[in-house]
């Protein structure tokens, strides 16, 4: 979490994975809802339309590569250096995890079940949760947390959805949790990085040698104050957003599955129908 660029590459991670979920546990929930069971990975057919599986598998070891790369060369606050480190470590734990996924889709290993990977999700959630924020104070302090609050769900509903897998909420708050992560870590990323969207009477944030207390530096109390409160503004304003974005979702998606059984009933009625009167005609047939 050091700089802009780290905040972005974040999103693009973390939300299409969110979004897609949220998609594929709309659309089996919509087609069969009292056969619904969650999966650690929703996998399209056919295989090449799992690129975002493929991009993830070659992106997460560079993004490991990057924080030890940072950790090696940054000689700034030491909590602040290890959290590089351990943010690694986390990255490198969920590219393991779905090693797991696809080795499980691909061979059908029997070792390998969907709870215990959900359980494997829940813990590395809950690993980051408690990295999450290390090394900030003050401002940031309170944007991380609430990334970790977001974080701390998601890894909740990973264990949930090990007990209970055909729990279509728990896969709701799973997936627009980490939709959440992903804007939230934007927002904070061009707020604390930028000078466009940064917080009225503070400066961007900055990691300076020898640092003990990383957060962005405001003129005044109140300017701080005012950030935090900003800062909760937008929180709640994401929630909505993501709210609003998960029902307009199931919306169009509900549509087109009632469009697509009115498609098939219409034709299948008509040829039972011309059936029923063929079958009438029938017998005064075969009596002339």
């Amino acid at each position: 979490m050091g700089s802009l660029a780290t905040h972005f590459s974040t999103f693009l991670f973390i939300f299409p994975i969110g979004l897609r979920r949220l998609h594929s546990s709309f659309s089996l929930f919509l087609k069969d809802p009292t056969h619904y069971r969650s999966k650690p990975w929703f996998f399209n057919d056919p295989k090449w339309k799992n690129f975002d599986l493929y991009a993830l598998l070659i992106g997460l070891p560079i993004a490991v590569f990057s924080d030890i790369i940072i950790f090696l060369s940054f000689s700034g606050h030491p909590t602040y250096r290890f959290s590089f480190l351990q943010h690694g470590f986390v990255i490198f734990f969920f590219w393991a995890l779905l090693i797991l996924i696809v080795l499980r889709e691909s061979y059908d290993l029997w070792a390998i079940n969907e709870s215990f990977l959900f359980v494997l999700g829940g813990v590395f959630f809950f690993l980051e949760y408690l990295i999450n924020g290390k090394g900030f104070t003050g401002v940031s302090s309170n944007a991380y947390n609430l990334l970790g609050e977001l974080t701390l769900v998601c890894a909740l509903c990973c264990l949930y959805l090990s007990i209970k897998p055909t729990a279509f909420l728990a896969d709701f708050f799973l997936s627009s949790g980490m939709m959440f992560k992903g804007t939230w870590v934007l927002q904070a990323g061009l707020n604390f990085y930028t000078s466009t969207f940064g917080l009225k009477g503070c400066q961007e944030m900055t990691m300076l040698p020898n640092q003990q207390n990383v957060d962005v530096k405001c003129d005044l109390n109140e300017d701080s104050l005012r950030g935090i409160a900003l800062l909760n503004l937008l929180f709640v304003w994401h929630a909505i957003v993501v709210i609003i974005a998960c029902f307009g979702l199931f919306g169009l998606l509900s549509c087109k599955e009632n469009l697509r059984r009115g498609e098939g009933s219409g034709p299948l009625l008509a040829n039972i129908e011309s059936r029923s009167m063929l079958m009438q005609q029938l017998p005064e047939i075969e009596l002339e």
